[in-house]
């Protein structure tokens, strides 16, 4: 998401910075994870630049396969402070032990592809048939 200036931004302008619907947002909001900074005199939401980069984080936690109510959880602990420091810092190491696992797993199945990527390159130059004749000639189990 783009920087924003000091000021306060409406729920309108988050939706457009963040790529999430305002549906999205309010969802958030009812699940404790994001927090308007106030509201302006209109009673509309508003937004500070550290709401933002707070929701910045929130979605890599989400596109790293961090739980909803993980999500919820770690949220509720930075809004008590820094009393909780210790806390977050145990379900940021115990996220990053998942996520290095899942990487290692990505990582074993893209070889798997690989390989079957250069197998089936070999048979179609060994065949000089088009491709989809040679895999399926020779590998009728090919997907």
């Amino acid at each position: 998401m783009p920087d924003v200036t000091n000021n306060a931004i409406s729920i309108g302008e988050l939706s457009r910075l963040s790529g999430l619907s305002t549906h999205t947002l309010r969802f958030y909001e009812a699940e404790g994870i994001l927090q308007p900074a106030g509201r302006n005199s209109g009673g509309h939401r508003q937004y500070h630049p550290a709401d933002v980069l707070w929701l910045e984080f929130v979605l890599r936690l989400k596109q790293t396969g961090m739980p909803l109510a993980e999500i919820r959880q770690y949220a509720a602990l930075r809004a008590q402070g820094e009393t909780t420091l210790q806390a977050r810092l145990a379900m940021l190491k115990l996220h990053r032990e998942r996520l290095a696992t899942r990487i290692e797993e990505l990582s074993t199945c893209a070889s798997v592809l690989d390989d079957k990527i250069g197998i089936y390159r070999k048979m179609i130059t060994e065949s000089g048939a088009p491709a989809d004749e040679a895999v399926h000639a020779t590998d009728p189990q090919s997907p």
